[in-house]
């Protein structure tokens, strides 16, 4: 088997991890006239299009996200990944705290699977650079990951950080080898890493795209005072303790350039419909 032209003029692949790349449309020409103009303005603003192309052979199988397959190549094929009632039970109730689909398919074999294309930024993250204990992303951010990688449900460990951390009472939390791909809504170049050597870090609002798991996270107040807080107009912060790395994105999308927060805007995939949400 022999793939020619995924990679021309108008693509080229940005990234790679292990088995992962990135292929990135640095213009899109199949577009119809009503929408090229639009079209020529986005990818000058960097809102291309964007698909995970994957290797698959005897040591790399792929898990991703259900439905994100856009066509494969070479004797590849899906399997429903369950090992058994236990494991569907276990993926089932995983789903429905993380609020994300139930069954990941994976993908084995010999060949290439390339994924749907999207306007959001992948990032490729290979997990094991995270240290022993993984990773921790933000809900709905997973889009594949190498087979060797685990994933598992992690709970918050007090009340206060479901309820006023904005990042849910469960995340999913990646470890061990493997490349692993994320959805997200701002490029890499805009992401501030910290790392914090038995340190705390306090974030207002939930800017952390991905942290350490290792990291205890907290909700608490900016100041020990309801006089203090009122006096400084913040409430509560996300606070990040321990020996780690958090990821976060002050240019997260829905802040407006003034600073203030706006409505976010939505792109549609489909040509037919390229406009912006009314505000």
């Amino acid at each position: 088997m022999r793939i020619e032209n995924l990679q021309n003029e108008n693509r080229r692949f940005i990234k790679n991890v292990d088995n992962f790349h990135v292929l990135e449309y640095a213009r899109d020409i199949s577009v119809s006239p009503e929408y090229a103009e639009k079209e020529y303005f986005m990818s000058q603003m960097n809102v291309r299009r964007r698909q995970l192309v994957i290797d698959i052979d005897k040591d790399h199988s792929a898990i991703i996200q259900a439905g994100a397959m856009q066509w494969m190549a070479g004797h590849v094929k899906a399997t429903a990944g369950i090992k058994g009632i236990g494991d569907l039970v276990g993926k089932t109730i995983k789903g429905a705290v993380t609020k994300d689909k139930i069954m990941k398919p994976e993908y084995v074999g010999d060949g290439c699977l390339v994924l749907e294309p999207t306007y959001k930024y992948i990032l490729l993250v290979d997990v094991s650079k995270w240290g022993a204990a993984g990773m921790t992303v933000e809900e709905g951010m997973f889009l594949a990951c190498d087979s060797n990688v685990k994933n598992k449900v992690t709970a918050r460990k007090n009340i206060s950080s479901a309820f006023f951390g904005g990042e849910g009472m469960f995340n999913l939390c990646l470890q061990g080898n493997g490349a692993v791909a994320l959805e997200c809504d701002v490029p890499e170049e805009d992401l501030v890493e910290v790392v914090l050597e038995e340190d705390e870090l306090k974030i207002d609002g939930s800017l952390a795209v991905c942290w350490s798991s290792g990291l205890d996270f907290t909700v608490e107040k900016t100041t020990k005072t309801l006089i203090g807080s009122t006096v400084s107009g913040e409430g509560f912060v996300n606070v990040y303790r321990g020996t780690g790395r958090v990821l976060l994105c002050p240019t997260k999308l829905g802040l407006s350039p003034a600073g203030g927060k706006t409505k976010e805007k939505t792109i549609d995939s489909s040509k037919e419909d390229l406009s912006d949400e009314e505000d």
